[in-house]
């Protein structure tokens, strides 16, 4: 855990500012800090510094690491940090950055939300590799699009949440929190040396991912140099000692200063938490327990707030339709209006009419009369007398025929007219219908609120020795394999996702640019080899630790 931390705190430049002080740019998950330290400062005065403004209380987990001359070492708290200082790097599969990608926006951004966050977005922030970048043949909307894909299954995780599952993908990099060291055998074969929280590794020194052996702190009683040779005694006392040599005599000290922090802490998480963490524990369950139930409340207002913006919706949707109707129905209303006043007056036209012609029949008849009466003496005079009381006979009798066919035209205009007005009665019976409609529909009711042995060691002239407790180790063992169960049991479905993703993208990939790591990778999950760093030790570690030496020792 150490070694994980670690690696999340950095140092990665270092330069002079004025004469007195000096400025350290120091590297977290997701976010860089820049510290004006004086000369005379110590590493304690820097980390405490560090600590104050992360907010940091359980200290003891924690460190600042650093790498000079391709060795990786701590910063010495009773030293000067002039005199120290560096910069890691982490092999991380393709697939696993794209989740880590994923949950850092959900840390930064908050929950996934369409309309805000929309196509390049991510544009500017810097969330994966370029080594990944420059792999596939993506471009960087191909990219946004697969860390958006993820980011949007996180809503609902607050800020804390998604770092720590940030942190829990992490730590489960091969290469994450393993401190590596170029050792040599008694055959003076080359080898790599790594210590983390887990134990000790012996890696091939052309693969950093998947080492040859491992020992778990439980299995280690003392480890102790003298001079350049670093001798290893297993707990099982009739196992000879695992023994290497190093470059340097400072490199024997730094491991041995590594292998002491490490297993510290290993003992430290097994006993029981001292009355400062479990104040601490309280206080954080304290903390969980209202951010959940704020988090409750919130998505109650919030469901609260999109179940009204619902119902306005409706009603401006069912009021514009009420309205859409209303003025529907006042335009049938003014049409049924003019209609019927167009029919009146083309009634009276047409009775008027009817009286004209009648009155002309009636005059024509009067004449026919008066023709009649006169005496015409010649026969000329009768001839053309029967011949106009003829004329005025037809005429009087077409008049007549008019007279009817206009009054007959005028009752069908009355019906009409009649007809008119019960149409124009129908749509203001209508319009009334309407504006008498409830404005508001029944609303549903709010729904209710959703519910202690410290190992010691010895310093003696140039040599130094540490000694574990065998009754400690002993009673760790069956803890840390309940651990791994139960670890891996939660892993599953994170593997699953990874291998999804691994799978999509596998098709863009450019053979020709991956690493010596990418290809060691890609062998290893084609071989079916443990899907993560615990799976690996575990594997190793079946082996008797008598076994792992002598093979140590053939190499």
């Amino acid at each position: 855990m150490a070694g994980a931390i670690a690696s999340r705190m950095s140092f990665s430049s270092l330069k002079r500012k004025q004469p007195k002080t000096f400025t350290v740019r120091i590297v977290t998950m997701d976010a860089e800090m820049e510290f004006n330290c004086e000369m005379k400062w110590k590493g304690k005065d820097l980390f405490d510094l560090v600590c104050r403004t992360l907010g940091l209380r359980e200290t003891w987990f924690f460190g600042l690491q650093y790498t000079i001359k391709d060795t990786v070492a701590w910063l010495k708290m009773d030293k000067k940090v002039k005199k120290q200082i560096l910069d890691e790097k982490v092999y991380c599969p393709p697939e696993a950055s794209v989740l880590l990608a994923s949950y850092a926006v959900q840390a930064k951004y908050g929950d996934y939300d369409p309309s805000v966050h929309k196509r390049g977005f991510l544009a500017q922030e810097e969330l994966l590799p370029k080594r990944v970048i420059n792999l596939y043949q993506m471009t960087p909307e191909m990219w946004e699009e697969r860390i958006t894909a993820w980011y949007a299954e996180h809503r609902g995780r607050a800020r804390d949440e998604a770092e720590m599952e940030y942190l829990k993908i992490a730590q489960d990099l091969e290469m994450y929190g393993v401190n590596y060291f170029t050792i040599r055998n008694k055959k003076g074969t080359e080898l790599l040396l790594g210590v983390d929280a887990l134990g000790l590794h012996i890696y091939d020194p052309e693969n950093r991912l998947t080492p040859k052996i491992s020992f778990p702190w439980n299995e280690i009683r003392n480890i102790s140099y003298s001079d350049k040779e670093f001798t290893i005694k297993p707990l099982d006392k009739k196992i000879d000692v695992f023994k290497f040599n190093s470059s340097k005599l400072r490199v024997n000290k730094l491991i041995l200063q590594l292998c002491i922090g490490n297993h510290d802490l290993f003992m430290r998480r097994r006993k029981a938490d001292s009355l400062e963490v479990q104040q601490m524990k309280a206080q954080a369950r304290e903390e969980k327990a209202r951010k959940q139930m704020e988090r409750q409340r919130l998505a109650r207002e919030k469901q609260m707030r999109e179940e009204a913006e619902r119902t306005r919706d409706e009603l401006e949707r069912r009021l514009l339709q009420m309205k859409e109707e209303a003025t529907m129905a006042n335009e049938a209303l003014m049409r049924s209006e003019e209609t019927a006043d167009l029919l009146a007056e083309k009634a009276q036209i047409t009775e008027e009419e009817a009286k004209l012609l009648a009155q002309k029949a009636a005059e024509a008849e009067q004449e026919m009369q008066r023709i009649k009466a006169t005496a015409i003496r010649t026969e000329e005079e009768k001839r053309l007398m029967e011949q106009k009381v003829l004329e005025a006979e037809v005429l009087a009798l077409k008049m007549a025929e008019e007279s009817e066919r206009r009054a007959k035209e005028a009752d069908q205009l009355k019906q009409d007219l009649q007809e008119a007005r019960e149409a124009e009665r129908r749509a203001k019976q209508k319009l009334l219908e309407i504006a008498t409609k409830p404005t508001y529909p029944p609303m549903n009711p709010i729904p209710p609120p959703l519910p202690p042995d410290i190992p010691s060691f010895d310093i003696i002239g140039d040599s130094l020795s540490f000694d574990f407790k065998d009754t400690d180790m002993k009673r760790l063992s069956m803890e840390i394999e309940k651990e791994k169960v139960e670890y891996m049991e939660k892993s599953k479905h994170l593997q699953e996702q990874l291998n999804e993703l691994k799978t999509e993208i596998e098709a863009l990939k450019l053979k020709e640019r991956e690493t010596a790591l990418d290809v060691l990778h890609s062998e290893s999950s084609d071989r079916g080899g443990p899907s993560s760093k615990h799976n690996t030790i575990k594997k190793l570690t079946l082996q008797s630790a008598k076994s792992r030496v002598a093979f140590f020792e053939e190499l």
